[in-house]
């Protein structure tokens, strides 16, 4: 298997994105700390690059947007009437919603400010310029819960449309290793928050820091026997030659949602290429169903 072309590419795009960062903190830095002085501004320039990185390599029909997702309670499809009963309701603000603005429509549109139905969601993602161990539970309920919002249809569970990718992505991270790994205090973090009545997709994807680790969930071959519904968490570390890793597997789940047989079928491109990589497993947490 080859993919070297792809892998120095895409490590050089990372590298490009963290340097396109360090810019702006040169141009507007902080006298008594590290970072930018202006420290709203600091969060919300690091997601506008995120986005700004993530549109160049998506399909057209993709729009990396901000904004809401409002789900309401009315008849859909032909005459549908499964939200007969539940009331309207959307999520808090989001960082990033990836959206098919090819196939589906949009409530309300201001630049990249939207708020949207939920079936034209393919990913979620929060966005932190430097992240924080009181932030992951938070971010990853939140996620959860725009997730569950996304749930577009009420049937029998392996015949749902899969749902949006979620993941919870920084450009730094300030995480300290104690007597228990840093990852380790992640995989608690998720395994307290989840449990088996949880849906899979709703469980989040990616935890990482794009300059040093990440944490991913692995989607099982729900095929084979002795899958057991419990979802496995592992962690990578990165160095500076493979920093590829975490920016591609964030493209690869985005681009998983967008051509899964269930929501729609058309084939997968050959995209991303993995280098060989040792994960450390971190441990499995029960779910209920895959969608």
């Amino acid at each position: 298997m080859d993919g070297q072309r792809l892998q120095v590419f895409w490590n050089q795009e990372v590298k490009s994105l963290l340097a396109v960062y360090r810019h702006f903190e040169t141009l507007l830095p902080n006298p008594n700390t590290a970072g930018a002085e202006h420290r709203g501004e600091d969060g919300r320039y690091v997601e506008t690059l995120v986005r700004s990185y993530l549109q160049k390599y998506l399909p057209k029909d993709l729009e990396v947007l901000t904004g809401f997702i409002l789900r309401p309670a009315v008849k859909l499809g032909d005459n549908d009437r499964s939200r007969k009963g539940d009331e309207d309701r959307h999520t808090t603000q989001l960082d990033i919603i990836i959206y098919d603005t090819g196939t589906y429509p949009v409530f309300q549109r201001m630049g990249d400010n939207v708020i949207v139905p939920p079936e034209g969601v393919v990913a979620i993602l929060s966005v932190k310029k430097t992240l924080r161990d009181a932030e992951i539970a938070e971010e990853c309920s939140a996620l959860m819960e725009a997730s569950r919002a996304c749930r577009c249809d009420e049937s029998l569970p392996e015949k749902r449309r899969r749902g949006p990718f979620l993941g919870l992505v920084s450009t730094g991270s300030n995480l300290a290793d104690t007597q228990t790994p840093k990852e380790q205090k992640i995989f608690e973090k998720l395994e307290a928050l989840y449990g088996a009545e949880t849906v899979f997709d709703d469980m989040i994807g990616f935890v990482g820091d794009l300059s040093r680790w990440h944490v991913f969930k692995r989607r099982p071959a729900t095929t084979l026997p002795g899958n057991n519904n419990a979802a496995s968490y592992m962690y990578v570390k990165v160095g500076d030659d493979e920093l590829h890793q975490g920016f591609q597997f964030i493209l690869s789940g985005i681009l998983s949602v967008y051509y899964d047989q269930t929501r729609g079928g058309v084939r997968r491109p050959g995209y991303t290429a993995f280098a060989p990589k040792p994960a450390k497993s971190l441990g499995k947490i029960p779910y209920s169903a895959l969608r």
